[in-house]
């Protein structure tokens, strides 16, 4: 039987409460952990994030290179950390839940999925360059319900999420066994009518903002 690693997420029984919300896990898988979590982010929130990015977006790109690729075909911009008082809120909140400190988030990674839009399996950990001070999890929240389509799907364990307003997908691949870190292995699924808005935030093992 394989040992069980350590986790970051800290939940007790079916439900996280932080400062200012109760979020309640509705599926969960032990390893690697992906927790599938309902009331991440209010209607409003959505909406309010939605108008915030929707005329700042641009192609997407694959990691830190210059080159769009068909690999990743949805458009995306990043939001400025703490940039208004409702927007330090909720980063506040996914601090929280994520059982990281702030200081070890990348900026809010606002997303927008067209139809047939998708990105292809990927890890959202980095397997050469910074390295040192790695991603370790994912919080993928979704703001808007998708008519049909646009699941996140880890291939290798046969599983996925349906886009659900308010909604989001926490997963980490921090551990020791690599293997379970390859399971991570994930795809926004292409949309199949509708479009599809998302929020990511990735943690890194350090500091990596300047407060």
């Amino acid at each position: 039987m394989a040992i069980i690693e350590q986790t970051i997420f800290n939940a007790c029984e079916n439900k996280i409460i932080t400062k200012d919300k109760e979020i309640h896990i509705v599926g969960k898988m032990d390893e690697p952990l992906i927790v599938i979590l309902d009331n991440v982010l209010s209607y409003g929130e959505c909406d309010a994030l939605i108008d915030l990015a929707k005329n700042r977006m641009q192609r997407a790109k694959i990691g830190k290179s210059p080159v769009v690729s068909n690999i990743r075909t949805s458009s995306n911009m990043f939001i400025e950390e703490n940039e208004n008082e409702w927007i330090q809120k909720i980063e506040t909140r996914v601090s929280e839940l994520m059982n990281i400190p702030i200081s070890h988030a990348e900026p809010l990674q606002i997303l927008h999925y067209k139809s047939g839009e998708q990105y292809q399996p990927h890890f959202d950990y980095f397997t050469s360059g910074d390295v040192v001070n790695n991603r370790i999890s994912t919080l993928v929240m979704y703001l808007n319900d998708v008519e049909k389509g646009g699941e996140t799907y880890f291939p290798s364990l046969r599983f996925s999420v349906t886009p659900k307003k308010g909604s989001a997908v926490y997963f980490e691949y921090f551990y020791n066994d690599n293997r379970l870190n390859e399971l991570t292995l994930h795809a926004g699924n292409p949309v199949a009518i509708g479009e599809k808005w998302v929020a990511t935030q990735w943690m890194r093992r350090q500091r990596y903002r300047n407060i």
